[in-house]
């Protein structure tokens, strides 16, 4: 009799929900019928692998259920002469063939027809996120930094859009996909920073997340070679996920920067990574993601903590303040100054912030404050950070540190 743990179906879902959903949304044409579809077929597969086992190919299995239980649907509602489920219903043959178009990954396809113009920057990530991504409404609210209840609502109304403009599921011409390329790469973006840090649960990374980022993100610089901030953001991503494993004790708590053990950073990604970089230089056409992956590689350089190139950090913390002003990039910045000029120095930049609600502000300032040695300050800073993340490693991180300093 099979045993099949529920992490198995998990994992599954982790891995294939996007490809499912870009796959039945090509077919049917129609977002709400494609959700529908795979969540059941989810559904049936928690109730049926326990027992059967789980097939050979989970996803085709997903995909074919899914498939069947639209058609199903679409069928009843035909039945009752609606004239969409009727057009959705023509519109899905029994086989699919492939369009011909430039992206032949669905997931890809679908990211970009995500990021139509006609949909706000915030919706079209937002959406992409929920789609291709996978992830609830929750971890998408925490992404943006927004209340859970304002994300449902822009969620409903880019589908919403999506259906009463008419938007058509296709991949837009090659003379146009420079213009939808910054959508697309914070979409891919967030899905990497949702894994590298998980915005809620008990891990604080969810490797199948990385993996598909970085994953689309190959594929993109494939797709689109003379972009540079394509290979920027690949750059930035394979950098970034080079210190995975030394993010974490084998017991799962989180381990900063400062602290790693650096034999225990992926030397191929950094090689990879720095190779990436170098090329961007050569361009030299800077943009965010180049920039941040510079940063990332001038870490990478360093084969202790003490011997890291702040001076340089810096400067490209200034370059990319200047191009892309937020508020998070001048916390980051405040970091480099602190290791510069001081604790004191960058506490007085942090203070002048607005980021109350982002916890790494206030993780960052405890930090600060600490170093000063104002440990009451410090502790109801860290109490702070502690009350804006639902990530357990990370609040036991900021436990650890209350406790530290005598509180808790």
């Amino acid at each position: 009799m099979p045993d099949v743990p529920a992490s198995v179906t998990e994992r599954v879902f982790r891995e294939e929900y996007g490809r499912a959903v870009a796959v039945l949304v090509r077919v049917f044409g129609d977002i709400d019928i494609a959700e529908e579809a795979v969540q059941d077929a989810f559904t049936t597969a928690l109730q049926r692998w326990p027992s059967a086992g789980v097939p050979p190919r989970p996803a085709g299995w997903i995909i074919t259920t899914a498939r069947n239980r639209a058609i199903d649907r679409l069928r009843r509602e035909a039945s009752r002469q609606d004239r969409h489920a009727q057009a959705a219903l023509l519109h899905s043959p029994e086989a699919p063939a492939q369009e011909e178009d430039p992206v032949h990954d669905d997931r890809l396809r679908l990211i970009f027809t995500c990021c139509h113009p006609a949909l706000a920057p915030a919706s079209r990530v937002a959406l992409t996120l929920r789609l291709l991504g996978g992830l609830t409404t929750t971890e998408i609210a925490s992404a943006f930094l927004v209340a859970e209840p304002a994300m449902a609502q822009r969620l409903v109304r880019a589908k919403g859009k999506i259906r009463d403009a008419r938007i058509p599921y296709r991949v837009p011409r090659e003379a146009d996909l420079p213009d939808r390329l910054r959508a697309v790469l914070t979409v891919v973006y967030l899905i990497f920073n949702e894994g590298y840090k998980a915005s809620s649960g008990e891990r604080l990374v969810r490797e199948d997340l990385c993996a598909e980022a970085i994953r689309l993100g190959r594929l993109l610089a494939e797709l689109m070679p003379d972009e540079p901030e394509v290979k920027g953001l690949l750059a930035l991503m394979l950098l970034t996920e080079s210190r995975r494993a030394a993010r974490t004790t084998p017991d799962g708590d989180l381990v900063l920067l400062a602290d790693q053990d650096r034999a225990r950073w992926d030397r191929a990604l950094i090689a990879e990574g720095q190779a990436l970089v170098r090329q961007c230089l050569r361009r030299d056409q800077p943009g965010p993601y180049q920039i941040q992956a510079a940063i990332n590689a001038v870490h990478s350089d360093a084969p202790i903590a003490a011997a890291t190139d702040w001076g340089q950090i810096l400067q490209l913390y200034d370059q990319l303040l200047a191009l892309a002003p937020n508020p998070v990039v001048a916390l980051n910045r405040a970091v480099a100054v602190a290791e510069l000029d001081g604790p004191a120095a960058a506490l007085a930049l942090v203070d002048d912030m607005d980021l109350d609600g982002h916890h790494l502000f206030h993780a960052i300032r405890a930090d600060l404050l600490r170093r000063l040695g104002r440990d009451e300050e410090a502790a109801r800073a860290y109490a702070a950070a502690l009350a804006r993340t639902a990530n357990e490693a990370e609040r036991a991180f900021l436990r650890r540190k209350i406790e530290a300093l005598g509180g808790g």
